[in-house]
């Protein structure tokens, strides 16, 4: 029994020694860290020296050696190193220390002497070696960290070539030559380090105000594909270069270049192609289908070039806003020829969907529309995609011809059928439109708010516009005949009815002054005026709702749309800045911040760009 009390006491002593001095350190950790932050480097020196003594930790090794540096204790600080140096000979960045302390205390020699040793020790170890590198880049000593790497790579004798870490260097140096020559030197050694290459020049390469970076990239890669013609990565990289750019037609040269030498089917050309057209640049998008289509009808890229090259003409007629009848009309004979070359299949079913979207919306043939949605509906082996695809556009054409009930009835039909599927949600969101045009604002609100958590963003976003305009539009007497005049003039404004939607619009102005509608009447006669190319009425529509109602749920959708109205249309760049601006600081919550950020840099460039040319244009002519 004694034996076993002896036991338990000394145990619960050991453990009471133990928690104590465990205490003791934590105490003297937070009194020298105390010290240390507040600059009391002669009462903290005196704890890191007791810690590192009984842990050896790396942390209060640094700490210590900062005591000394900042207390001129240089002997101690040398003391200090130097053991480090004996206790582990490996690791060379002690020599870093050393030749550091040295040349802080004035001994530039004995500094020289410690580097260059450092570097007669290196080894072929990957680790070593770049521990070494970061010890003197943390003195900013860049040669020397280039000196290591370099030995380093003839060391392991090319089984790690250190270019990333080199062009790193370089970069902090603003080395930009040196640097891309180590990018590219890497993709020699490893192809397939394209993308971590691209990852790391998006980052080396910004800023770039001027240029010089990418023409100085661009030089050194035709050089290299001068030099290494079986190399196709770096005709890839000039590609990717033009791009980030947004020198869509210098990509396609290259890529068109790259397609002959390697003997490709196109699929560059068609990838670049969809590029430019997501990019609005239809001429190069134009340029890459015609080339893949020149490679004749037995590419396996004919068929789908064809279709695509068709709504790339689409795109740059109706997104031009400046386009004619006549410009129409050759697009529909652009539609019908190559549909009598490809033919009237399950295959071409977008291609003939695009016709009839034309003709129905745009040349009012609306009977041409539904007769052919009903024949591509009919095609044995259609798509089942393509079907619901073909019942949406046929029911858009029927509610555009006032065939309201008929429409509804095609969306249900898809929305059943695709209950799970975006195409499912569209269907939803249209006949919940229905709901609204017809005054069944409670349907319309339920249809709505379950399609606020729509996987499709802009379904979401249109969705929960449509609510919240349900919401605050119904007063406290809960009378709709207001809502109800404005739904009729939204479904006469879809209908292309202009003049009587906007005679419905002044109606209920004058018949509900007062009324939470009004800042959605400024809006809806905004789009009707754009739609019409009056801009200057539009835009003056955007600047009594922002002016009048810029409290409202509308006035951040009105500021962007005044932006974008004058940045591509009324050419006032300035203003569409300033504009840009508002939405980021005043409406931080928009959906538009993340658009705006993006233009007002362009435009702040792009503004900047111009101001040095119209000062050195003054200069040159005073």
């Amino acid at each position: 029994m004694k034996f076993i009390f002896k036991i338990v006491v000394a145990v619960s002593l050991v453990v009471f020694i133990s928690t104590h001095l465990k205490a003791q350190k934590q105490s003297d950790d937070r009194l020298a860290a105390q010290y240390f932050d507040n600059k009391e480097y002669d009462k903290a020196v005196l704890f890191y020296e007791k810690l590192f003594d009984k842990t050896h930790s790396p942390t209060y090794y640094v700490r210590l050696l900062t005591c000394f540096i900042e207390l001129k204790e240089y002997k101690n600080a040398e003391k200090l190193i130097k053991r480090e140096l004996k206790n582990f000979p490996f690791q060379l960045e002690f020599w870093t220390d050393l030749g550091n302390l040295y040349k802080i205390s004035g001994n530039e020699a004995d500094s020289k002497q410690s580097y260059e040793k450092s570097l007669k020790l290196l080894s072929p170890n990957n680790e070593q070696i770049m521990a070494l590198a970061n010890g003197f880049l943390k003195y900013r000593e860049t040669e020397y960290a280039i000196q290591t790497y370099i030995k380093g790579r003839k060391l392991v004798n090319g089984s790690y070539p250190f270019n990333f870490e080199l062009a790193q260097v370089y970069s902090l140096q603003g080395n930009t030559e040196a640097m891309l020559e180590e990018y590219l030197s890497l993709l020699l050694y490893q192809e397939s380090y394209i993308q971590s290459v691209q990852n790391a020049l998006q980052t080396a390469l910004d800023p770039d105000d001027n240029g010089e970076k990418k023409a100085l990239l661009k030089t050194l890669l035709i050089k290299y594909i001068q030099k290494n013609g079986d190399a196709k990565v770096f005709s890839e990289l000039l590609i990717w270069t033009y791009i980030q750019e947004k020198n869509f037609n210098g990509a396609f040269i290259q890529a068109k270049a790259l397609d002959k030498r390697q003997k490709e089917m196109g699929n560059r050309l068609v990838e670049l192609a969809k590029l430019s057209l997501e990019n609005k640049d239809y001429e190069t998008a134009i340029k890459c289908y015609q080339y893949v289509i020149e490679k004749g009808v037995d590419n396996y890229y004919y068929i789908s070039s064809k279709m695509e090259l068709v709504n790339v003409y689409n795109s740059k007629i109706i997104d031009s806003q400046n386009y004619t009848v006549e410009d129409l009309l050759s697009l529909e004979k652009t539609y019908n020829t190559t549909i009598n070359e490809l033919g009237r299949t399950a295959s071409t079913a977008s291609l003939l969907r695009g016709l009839a979207h034309l003709q129905a919306f745009y040349l009012h043939n609306t009977t041409g529309a539904i007769n052919l949605l009903n024949e591509i509906i009919a095609m044995p082996r259609l798509d089942p995609h393509d079907v619901a695809k073909s019942k949406i556009e046929l029911a858009d054409v029927l509610l555009f011809t006032d065939e309201i009930w008929d429409a509804s009835l095609l969306y249900s039909q898809v929305e059943k059928e695709y209950k799970f599927d975006q195409i499912g949600e569209t269907a939803k969101f249209k006949n919940a439109k229905i709901s609204f045009y017809t005054g069944d604002f409670a349907w319309a609100k339920t249809q709505l708010d379950a399609l606020k958590a729509s996987t499709s963003k802009l379904i979401a976003n249109d969705a929960m516009q449509l609510s919240v305009t349900i919401t605050d539009n119904i007063g406290i007497d809960t009378t709709e005949a207001p809502l109800l005049m404005f739904a009729k003039a939204d479904l006469l404004d879809y209908q292309n009815k202009n003049n009587e939607a906007l005679l419905m619009l002044d109606s209920l102005k004058l018949a509900y002054p007062n009324h939470t509608i009004a800042d959605d009447i400024l809006f809806k006669r905004f789009q009707i005026n754009y739609k019409q190319k009056k801009y200057e009425e539009a835009a003056q529509n955007l600047e009594d709702l922002i002016k009048d109602y810029s409290f409202d749920i509308l006035a951040d959708d009105a500021i962007y749309q005044l932006a974008l109205l004058n940045d591509n249309i009324l050419n006032n760049k300035p203003k569409a800045a300033e504009l840009y601006k508002k939405i980021m600081f005043d409406y931080q919550s928009s959906i538009y911040v993340v658009d705006s950020r993006k233009r007002f840099r362009a435009l702040r460039d792009e503004l900047k760009i111009i101001k040095i040319e119209d000062d050195i244009l003054e200069f040159e002519t005073n």
